[in-house]
């Protein structure tokens, strides 16, 4: 009985390997198609199956935008390897079709068929751009033939007789009129009737007025065919970024330059029979000036929320608190979300207004973008960290957050729901819990024994006094009396005072603003010396926003550039100063996201910010 059992199992084993190992094999078949991606009207080109089984009956779809002038042409390959004393095969099968387009425009081949077995398998589909012949073509052969015999004097000059219209390098703005902090592609592109050897010595136009995000291109670019002003070019992209304006009007990108190494056939006189079957190539090179763009920025239409800080595009904010009812001493947390498309890496941080009895900290920001064609996308999310010390019920408002809707051309405004918080006592023995404290304390003086029996009398070292001389009611008695009796009052009219002057907030951090400025530039300072660019931009953007924050009595959050000119303004200071401090924020926040400045810029800007604070102290005097 029990041998039967085992063959049963073993049996049973052996049925589920096989069963593993089919849905193995089932698994890693693959079957793709693969043709170019654009190609010339009249032209040949190769449509791809490649399979990595043994197959039979290809089928492929109806192609009625092409024709089939050969095919399929069926190459097989197969390849073994050894690791650790394992073989494994590989084969790939390839079924290839020559075909030709009969029409311009984007077509799709639907996928082709192939059975595997018992099994059927279908090929992704493949898109194709159909391109329009060249313009020039009725004289292909006449122009290609003055480019090749003009070559060899090419390689002399250095520059050669490629025209301006055979080589040459486009900045592409996807848009030419926008709204300030509105985002546009901006993209560098190579077009070339020759291969393409090298670039070098790359210097693209500085983006001023704008905060640039660059798009990360693929690694293994490919050149791509595309026809522009009726001819055919190889195009290759060099730089793709979002440019995002700082300020209304007529902005320009200037222009850039750029080299590149041609690869060029050249024609040379026939020596030998061989020379007629093997071509000469001759290596050109090719400086190009890229071309300069203006873009017209409007700006923002009047009426802008209380809660708006300049974000611009479309976006949703979410918010959520970990718990509404704690005890004394425990964390809440609260945390936002706005995610959208738009400049989301320069939208402020709200500012959550918690109740006076907590204790709050820096919030923690985490950005998640992406940067693409298409623009910007993600989110930023910000937690809230506060400690309720006191029991009771408590009221953390609503917070705003404004936005300008490009779809709508209107301001928009979101807004988080307000959050009822119930603390209630903390544990016994915790901090602020409510509960008497308790202290058992003792001051005790610890006995000395002298280590002798008798105590010698004192026989000299001594003075002794008259019997009528008293201390009392002497001048040295009186002061005794009267010096700690005026310290006394000194320090009570000079408390109230300080503790008026503590009152007044405003004025406190009016006074500390200076102290506090240079402490910040402090640290940039040493970010200076250390040649960190990014660091250094940052923290002079914060102490000059710190700064204006204290010195003019407006909360961080609210500080824009619009509301610091008109305060700024009211305390009396000159338009020339009004300027200095404003340019010195636009460099920051544009070096930030585009640092290109050199040592030499960020001297200079780290004196122009200490003598505009010097400035600033000289004519606001409080």
């Amino acid at each position: 009985m029990c041998l039967c059992v085992s063959k049963i199992k073993r049996k049973f084993i052996f049925v589920v390997l096989l069963i593993g190992c089919a849905f193995s094999g089932f698994s890693q078949v693959t079957f793709k198609a693969t043709a170019p991606n654009a190609v010339v009207l009249g032209e040949q080109f190769r449509l791809t199956y490649t399979l990595n089984e043994e197959g039979k009956d290809l089928r492929i779809a109806e192609l009625p935008d092409f024709d089939i002038l050969y095919g399929p042409s069926v190459s097989r390959s197969s390849s073994y390897s050894i690791v650790n004393g394992q073989t494994t095969s590989s084969v790939s099968n390839s079924y290839t079709y020559t075909l030709m387009s009969k029409k311009e425009g984007t077509f799709e081949i639907p996928p082709a068929a192939i059975k595997v077995g018992n099994s059927e398998y279908k090929s992704n589909s493949v898109t194709i751009r159909v391109l329009p012949q060249d313009k020039a073509s009725g004289n292909n052969n006449t122009q290609s033939q003055s480019n090749q015999s003009g070559n060899s004097a090419a390689s002399s000059s250095g520059s050669g007789n490629v025209s301006s219209d055979e080589v040459f390098v486009r900045m592409h703005l996807t848009k030419n009129s926008v709204f300030e902090n509105e985002g546009f592609l901006v993209t560098f592109k190579i077009y070339s009737l020759y291969d393409i050897v090298n670039v070098d010595n790359l210097k693209f136009p500085e983006f001023e007025g704008f905060i640039a995000q660059e798009i990360e291109l693929p690694a293994n670019q490919q050149l791509k065919l595309e026809n522009y002003n009726g001819r055919n070019y190889q195009t290759y992209i060099l730089k793709q970024v979002v440019l995002y304006p700082q300020r209304s009007g007529t902005l320009t990108i200037p222009s850039g330059k750029i080299d590149l190494i041609l690869r060029m056939r050249s024609q040379q006189r026939v020596k030998s029979i061989f020379d007629d079957f093997f071509d000469s190539y001759t290596n050109v090179r090719k400086s190009l000036i890229i071309n300069s763009g203006t873009v017209n920025v409007k700006p923002l239409p009047a009426g802008k929320p209380a809660s708006f800080s300049g974000a611009v595009g479309d976006f949703k904010m979410t918010s959520s608190i970990n718990s509404q009812n704690v005890k004394a001493n425990e964390a809440v947390t609260i945390k936002i979300d706005i995610s959208g498309n738009g400049n989301i890496k320069m939208i402020k941080t709200p500012e959550i207004v918690f109740p006076n009895d907590f204790e709050i900290y820096d919030p923690k920001v985490n950005l998640n973008i992406k940067t693409t064609a298409s623009g910007v996308t993600g989110s930023k999310s910000i937690e809230y960290l506060a400690i309720p010390r006191y029991a009771g019920d408590f009221t953390i408002p609503s917070v705003s957050f404004s936005f300008f809707d490009l779809k709508s051309g209107t301001f928009k405004t979101l807004s988080t729901p307000e959050y009822t918080l119930h603390v209630a006592k903390g544990e016994v023995g915790s901090a602020n819990s409510n509960q008497p404290i308790v202290g058992n304390f003792s001051n005790k003086e610890d006995l000395r024994f002298v280590g002798k029996d008798i105590l010698y009398i004192k026989t000299d070292g001594f003075s002794f006094h008259k019997k009528d001389d008293f201390f009392i009611g002497k001048l040295s008695y009186i002061l005794w009396y009267i010096i700690p009796a005026l310290l006394f009052i000194a320090y009570f009219i000079l408390n109230r005072k300080q503790a008026k002057e503590n009152a007044n907030i405003a004025l406190v951090r009016t006074k500390k603003a200076n102290k506090v400025a240079s402490k910040r530039l402090k640290i940039a300072g040493k970010l200076l010396k250390e040649n960190k660019k990014e660091e250094f931009y940052d923290e002079v953007l914060k102490a000059l926003w710190g700064y204006l924050s204290d010195k003019l009595n407006i909360p961080v959050a609210s500080l824009t550039k619009d509301n610091v000119e008109t305060e700024m303004t009211k305390y009396g200071v000159g338009e020339p100063l009004i300027k200095e401090f404003m340019d010195i924020l636009n460099t920051c926040e544009f070096a930030r996201y585009a640092p290109s400045q050199g040592s030499h810029e960020m001297d200079k800007l780290y004196d122009s910010t200490i003598n505009a604070i010097d400035k600033m102290e000289n004519t606001i005097k409080k």
